[in-house]
């Protein structure tokens, strides 16, 4: 007999955005240690709150809307790709399979999230055309030519493989982009949608705990779930699970995204995304451009592996190419005001 949790997830069946548990647990309804309060760990307690589990949530730190560092879950793009995304490529075969399976449950969630003005407004999800350019024409790169196949064959609305897209675009043609396609993806202001995330697994019954753990969880699982009552533990820690799950293949990959004021007052408001990827971009770099909110367009990107400090600054030699890039992608960027109170996330 399949478990619940082989159930293909699709909200307004086994996911509800209501205030309250789906299924509401019971005395003996199993508990759930998450370790993580990052948007992974966010997601997984809704998924198993409205399964009728017991869910507590525990984190060392949580989503903050001031001028200092802020999660990861909140500075990523936040634009939803087909894999491989953006800033990487894929080296396992089975890891590649399993992002494109997830990918399209999440489309349709975010797709059906946005179809309601008023929903859309709280939790910061827009369905907003991207496009993706490239610098030789598709037939003549077999992996992008299958990747885009896909994309086609694949449920996403709106898609158009049309090379005119470069002047539509208003994309400068020196910058060397032959062909491109576009569809709708949904793209989400990371800070509205965490905050809403989290007020949403509380209403239906999370526990909070801010805490830091150190060493391998596996060492702490009795001593965890004795005093979480916990019946399983889940490790939602990203990056951290390389001392947690005593992991020494984890590494980190920063990235730095410049924000930008994106009000039409310094250049012509930015509604689409617009992307160069890692892996198409043969000799040239990243290309990240994507409109965060009504008010702020993200500048990209950069995907640096093993790099642990986050020092990087506007003057940063990187940062400043990776801006350069783009204002020579996109004229008028070179006109852009960065946001004043948080004009680099990394």
């Amino acid at each position: 007999m399949s478990s619940i949790l082989d159930q293909p997830l699709i909200l307004g069946q086994n996911l509800s955005l209501d205030p309250l548990p789906q299924q509401a647990p019971t005395a003996t309804s199993p508990t759930i240690l998450i370790i993580g309060g990052g948007v992974t760990g966010l997601i997984t307690a809704w998924v198993l709150l409205d399964r009728g589990y017991h869910v507590t949530v525990l984190a060392s730190r949580w989503a903050s809307f001031t001028d200092e560092q802020r999660l990861t879950s909140q500075i990523a793009g936040a634009l939803w790709e087909y894999p491989p995304a953006v800033c990487g490529q894929h080296t396992d075969a089975i890891s590649l399979s399993n992002s494109k399976r997830w990918c399209m449950v999440a489309y349709d969630i975010w797709d059906e999230i946005a179809s309601d003005p008023s929903r859309a407004a709280l939790s910061g999800v827009q369905m907003k055309t991207s496009n993706f350019f490239f610098p030789c024409p598709l037939e003549e790169d077999s992996k992008q030519l299958l990747k885009m196949r896909e994309i086609e064959n694949s449920g996403v609305r709106g898609f158009n493989r049309a090379p005119s897209l470069i002047q539509k675009q208003g994309i400068d043609p020196r910058y060397g982009a032959v062909d491109a396609y576009e569809h709708l993806a949904p793209i989400i202001d990371t800070d509205r949608s965490m905050e809403w995330l989290m007020v949403l697994v509380q209403s239906k019954g999370a526990k909070f705990v801010t805490e830091t753990i150190h060493g391998d969880l596996y060492d702490q699982e009795d001593e965890l779930r004795a005093r979480f009552g916990a019946d399983v533990i889940v490790n939602a820690t990203g990056l951290a699970g390389q001392e947690l799950a005593g992991d020494k293949t984890c590494f980190p990959l920063r990235g730095a995204l410049i924000r930008i004021i994106n009000d039409g007052t310094d250049f012509p408001k930015v509604e689409s995304a617009l992307a160069i990827t890692a892996d198409a971009a043969h000799d040239h770099e990243i290309v990240f451009i994507v409109p965060r909110n009504d008010n702020i367009l993200l500048l990209g990107g950069i995907a640096q592996p093993h790099e642990w400090s986050l020092d990087l600054t506007l003057a940063s030699p990187e940062i400043q190419r990776m801006r350069a890039r783009c204002e020579a992608f996109l004229p008028g960027l070179e006109f852009a005001r960065t946001d004043p109170t948080y004009p680099l996330a990394q």
